[in-house]
């Protein structure tokens, strides 16, 4: 019997996505460039499935339906340009590609005109849950040849994640690599999430001296409020978990975050496009810094700071922490929504942003409650240009400014590293700042290199320069944005 789909790589993602489709009702083709690993998969996990293995990419092929349907998952990079390679030769008019890698987006832009030039389709998803996600129904989010959604749109649908009412977290995103740009800006959201809960974690651990026990009663209880998400739920069951000695095991792990470049993928689209993506540059960041571990017990030994005593309601900054960590999630997705604007303007991509949040509300590591208001943002007002500007969100941000900022002024007086909060506060200041002061900084570049000005009582696009010193001569710097 010939197969829906055939799939390459049988790794943790790939194999529990073989498992899920079959178990939908699909027959899978399975290989992997170490064969043994096909052999130990229908040996155990596979054994008595409709999953066949094949010891070739030409066997694997062969056995298919047509149009052929072959997702890869293997290492983003060069890794996937051989495999198309490899492929392309067994391949007919029509068939479809998928790469379901973490792949960066450019790449699938170059990777789908190439192989529709071969008179192929080719599909770049990202998909977001993790061995769990991938296993039970992740967030799936497809782009590339739209010709090839029809092709793949049962079977990606089927293994999605659902919502309540039962709509897939599954949808077709845009042409090229529109579907891996949202996936990036997805963990560039994800890296911005972890980092404001481990500011609050801190907090609490060196600021109020609170125990992982204690520490866990309030990630429950915020997981029960409209903080509810995937990452408070898995941090409350963290702090509540013991080593063999029954002491909690997060505090015998060592403090280096590793990232596979996905944060900092979605930093750099940022500045390229130029969006103030503060939050997220700050989480990466933050573990950069991290990972300078001896440098930092160096540094500790040699520099000072304030001590951390706090003599103040400690439930009421639990409660102010709360409020800055919902404010702070707010600014991370409201910026991470404006760099999806900025890129469907420039890669003219047809961005439906409510079905993006709709495709996070399950499956993938950033679902949570407070998704479903940004579905009904976008719903309000499909064209707004900001987050911040939604009425639920306003109100909310209006709700939790005093506490929000009472957090970021009690962990500087003491101390407490929270760069994620406070870039989130800075941003949502400027944000709402009629004038900032760039007209100094325009009047310096002018002063040092005659990039010149426009003026507050003359049109816009008009240019000006002054010879600040009497010795710079009228001649200006060419204007233009890098």
């Amino acid at each position: 019997m010939l197969s829906d789909i055939g799939l390459i790589g049988l790794a943790v993602m790939g194999e529990n996505l073989v498992l899920n489709m079959e178990s939908k009702g699909f027959q899978v083709s399975v290989y992997n460039r170490t064969t043994k690993k096909v052999d130990d998969f229908l040996a155990g996990r596979a054994k008595g499935k409709k999953i066949t293995g094949t010891h070739s990419v030409e066997e694997l092929v062969k056995s298919l339906k047509r149009p052929r349907k072959v997702m890869i998952m293997v290492k983003a990079g060069s890794a996937v340009d051989e495999m198309i390679n490899t492929l392309i030769p067994y391949l007919e008019k029509g068939d479809v590609i998928i790469d379901g890698g973490n792949t960066h987006f450019p790449d699938t832009n170059r990777r789908t005109a190439f192989v529709e030039e071969k008179g192929l389709l080719y599909i770049g998803t990202g998909v977001s849950g993790g061995e769990e996600g991938a296993l039970l129904g992740p967030s799936i989010m497809p782009g590339g040849s739209k010709a090839a959604w029809p092709l793949v749109k049962p079977i990606f649908q089927a293994i999605a994640a659902r919502v309540e009412d039962g709509t897939p977290c599954c949808d077709w995103v845009g042409e090229n690599g529109a579907g891996h740009f949202v996936k990036m800006v997805h963990n560039g959201i994800e890296y911005g999430d972890m980092q404001l809960i481990c500011e609050a974690y801190q907090t609490m651990k060196d600021l109020l001296k609170m125990s992982a026990d204690e520490m866990h009663l309030v990630f429950k209880k915020w997981n029960e409020g409209e903080l509810n998400s995937y990452l408070i739920e898995i941090t409350r069951d963290i702090l509540a978990y013991k080593d063999t000695d029954g002491k909690p095991l997060v505090d015998k792990i060592l403090d280096t975050a590793g990232q596979k470049g996905t944060g900092k993928w979605t930093s750099v689209a940022a500045l390229d496009l130029g969006i103030p993506l503060t939050l997220i540059g700050e989480a990466v960041f933050a573990r950069c810094l991290s990972a300078v571990k001896e440098e930092r017990v160096e540094a500790s030994k040699i520099l000072s700071g304030p001590g951390t005593t706090f003599k103040g309601d400690r439930n009421k900054l639990i409660i102010d922490l709360e409020n800055a960590l919902y404010a702070s999630k707010i600014v991370s997705y409201a910026q991470g929504y404006s760099l999806m604007r900025a890129a469907a303007d420039e890669f003219k991509w047809d961005l439906n942003y409510g079905g993006i949040a709709l495709m996070w509300r399950g499956g993938c590591i950033i679902r949570s409650a407070f998704l479903g208001k940004i579905k009904e943002a976008y719903e309000h007002n499909p064209g707004i240009t900001n987050l911040l500007l939604d009425p639920f969100f306003k109100d909310k941000m209006e709700k939790a400014q005093k506490g929000w900022r009472n957090v970021v002024a009690s962990a500087v007086r003491n101390g407490i590293p929270v760069p994620a909060i406070s870039s989130a506060l800075g941003y949502f200041d400027g944000y709402r700042t009629e004038r900032l002061p760039a007209n100094l900084l325009q009047a310096q570049r002018d002063y040092f290199g005659a990039h010149t000005y426009e003026r507050i009582d003359k049109p816009r696009g008009q240019f000006f320069h002054t010879n600040w010193t009497g010795r710079g001569g009228t001649t200006a710097s060419t204007t233009y944005n890098a």
